[in-house]
C-alpha cells in the first residue's frame, strides 16, 4: 500500500514511518524537511499544512494518509484549518482513507490546545474521506520533558494531577495497524499500563537519577486542573493499556544514552 505520513519527521511520524515500512508499505514523508535517514521504500514530498502549497503533489497516488502533524503554539491554524486542507487535498488525489491521532480526555480538560483537538476530530468525522481515530494518553517523552526540565534546578514538581504515559511507539503500531485494517472510525482509546499523580511521576523520577530535589507543590487552578486531578486525562474502562511503565522507560532511556 502507498501511505503519506504527514509529519513523518516528528517524534511520533518517524516511529509510524519505520513501523509501515517493515511491514512492507510504501512510505512518502510529507513534511517541510526531508528525514535525516532516507531508506528502500521511502519518499518525501514538501508540504505546508498552514497554506496548503504541496499538498497535492504529497498525496498523488495515495492510498491512504496517516496525519501524525502536531502543534501547540497555532494549534487551530495547523490542526483544525490544516486538516480542512488535507481532506480537500485527499479528495482531488483519491485518497481513501485518513487516519488520524488525538488525545484522551481532550473533551474533557478545557484548554486551548484540547480544544483544538476536539475541533479538529470534528472536522474529520463530517469529512468527505473514510476515516479512523485513535486517542492515546500522552507520551512517556511528553510527560518526562517538565520534569526534567525542572530537575535542572533541583525542584521536584508535586501535584495530584494524573497521567497515564505510554511508550511512542504502540501508538505508532496501532496507526499501522489502523492503515493495514482500513477506515473504522473512532477505535479504542489506548494508555499506557499505569496511572500516576505528578507527584508520584516526580519521585520515581527522582530516585531513579538519585538526585536532591526540593518539592514544589505545583497549583492547577479551575476547571482544567479538577479534570486533570479527576483523571480525565487517563483512560476509562473501555480504553486499552498497552506498553511500558513509566520506570520501564526511564530504564530503557538512560541505557539508551549509555550506548550511544
Amino acid at each position: 500500500m502507498h501511505v503519506a505520513v504527514i509529519g513523518g519527521t516528528g517524534g511520533l511520524g518517524a516511529h509510524v514511518v519505520s513501523e509501515l515500512l517493515n511491514r512492507g508499505h510504501q512510505v512518502r514523508v510529507v513534511s517541510r524537511s526531508a528525514p535525516d535517514l532516507m531508506r528502500a521504500n521511502l519518499t518525501h514530498r514538501t508540504a505546508d499544512l498552514s497554506t496548503g502549497v504541496g499538498l497535492d503533489a504529497a498525496f498523488d497516488n495515495i492510498d491512504t494518509v496517516v496525519d501524525a502533524v502536531n502543534s501547540q503554539k497555532q494549534a487551530t491554524a495547523v490542526l483544525v484549518d490544516g486538516l480542512r486542507r488535507v481532506l480537500d487535498a485527499e479528495v482531488r488525489a483519491g485518497v481513501g482513507h485518513h487516519v488520524e491521532i488525538s488525545i484522551v480526555g481532550c473533551d474533557r480538560i478545557p484548554i486551548g490546545y484540547y480544544r483544538a483537538k476536539v475541533e479538529q476530530e470534528k472536522v474529520l468525522a463530517a469529512g468527505p474521506v473514510p476515516w479512523t481515530l485513535l486517542r492515546a494518553t500522552q507520551f512517556h517523552s511528553f510527560v518526562d520533558a517538565p520534569l526534567a526540565a525542572a530537575a535542572k534546578y533541583r525542584i521536584s514538581p508535586h501535584s495530584r494531577a494524573q497521567f497515564q504515559p505510554i511508550d511512542v511507539g504502540e501508538v505508532a503500531a496501532r496507526l499501522a495497524d489502523a492503515v493495514d485494517t482500513g477506515p473504522s472510525n473512532r477505535v479504542p482509546d489506548i494508555g499506557g499500563p499505569t496511572v500516576y499523580s505528578l507527584t508520584e511521576l516526580a519521585e520515581i523520577r527522582r530516585a531513579h537519577h538519585d538526585g536532591h530535589m526540593l518539592a514544589v507543590h505545583i497549583p492547577l487552578p479551575g476547571k482544567a486542573g479538577r479534570a486533570m486531578r479527576e483523571g480525565a486525562a487517563c483512560l476509562d474502562d473501555t480504553g486499552r493499556r498497552v506498553g511500558s511503565t513509566y520506570e520501564q522507560w526511564l530504564a530503557d532511556a538512560t541505557l539508551d544514552a549509555a550506548t550511544r
